[in-house]
């Protein structure tokens, strides 16, 4: 299959002031479709050409360094891109919430631990909430354009229904150096209504 670059249900200023025009321009048009074409060549005449985006991430250990950032890269994207909303949902609700309260104590602690989550990665990466194998939610942070799916994470592994990229092409346009003040405004622009429904995704995946 050939991978293409998702267009936004949403315009490049919609996001403002939290994100602005220009880094969401650049970071999609130019980052994401880098991604995009990247992977297609590093798959082209390989067993990937017929999978799933889903399915080479989780054997990705059989793929060359390419397949993984590029294609780590695409995904990582369009679900980070899924989840944000110039009318997002703000706070979770239902069983999502109930799970967030048991594991993290509050929705706040959650905040909490992402954000320590996406300061502590060191350079270039993630940070995610997702859904373990067992059923349960964990926080964890990847480096480059790893995630949770790819088997060569041998830290968390699972599936991923929130992401936070970390990388400085996300935020220093207008952030500049403080990932923590980009990190706070991602909540604002965040869409617990995409959350909830990559949660229950998950769930279907493992149940």
């Amino acid at each position: 299959m050939s991978y293409t670059l998702p267009e936004l249900p949403y315009a490049y200023d919609a996001l403002e002031p939290h994100f602005d025009k220009e880094t969401m321009t650049i970071h999609h048009s130019r980052h994401h479709q880098a991604y995009v074409d990247n992977l297609n060549k590093a798959v082209a005449g390989t067993i990937g050409e017929t999978k799933s985006i889903e399915e080479i991430l989780r054997e990705i250990s059989k793929y060359t360094p390419a397949v993984r950032n590029n294609g780590g890269g695409h995904y990582n994207h369009d679900l980070f891109w899924k989840t944000l909303s110039p009318a997002a949902k703000l706070a979770p609700e239902n069983e999502l919430a109930d799970e967030i309260n048991k594991v993290f104590g509050s929705l706040d602690n959650l905040k909490v631990e992402i954000k320590n989550a996406g300061l502590g990665q060191f350079g270039s990466g993630w940070a995610w909430l997702l859904v373990k194998h067992n059923g349960t939610l964990a926080v964890s942070a990847t480096a480059n354009q790893d995630n949770p799916l790819m088997d060569t994470n041998l830290v968390s592994q699972g599936y991923p229904i929130l992401g936070v990229d970390v990388w400085e092409h996300a935020y220093y346009l207008k952030y500049q150096n403080k990932r923590a003040d980009y990190l706070d405004a991602f909540w604002s622009v965040l869409d617990w209504a995409a959350v909830e429904k990559n949660y229950t995704e998950a769930l279907s995946k493992i149940k």
